[in-house]
């Protein structure tokens, strides 16, 4: 099963963002896309409804509990 944090990375690299793209666009610092990519930290629930809705993906996807 996949960590939220390679989900995250690969739905990332597959719309061609940077982790500064990316945070800018979720509106947080740089250094929270490395640590939650790296699995050092955990965001919110909060923002885990925000990247989902941002990949247009479910919060199941991004948390492994999902292929889809």
């Amino acid at each position: 099963m996949k960590r939220f944090g390679e989900r995250l990375h690969e739905l990332r690299i597959e719309k061609e963002l940077s982790r500064s793209d990316l945070a800018k666009s979720l509106n947080v610092s740089v250094r929270s896309i490395s640590y939650w990519e790296t699995g050092k930290r955990e965001c919110s629930f909060d923002m885990l409804i925000q990247i989902a809705d941002f990949f247009g993906t479910s919060i199941d996807y991004l948390l492994g509990r999902s292929d889809y």
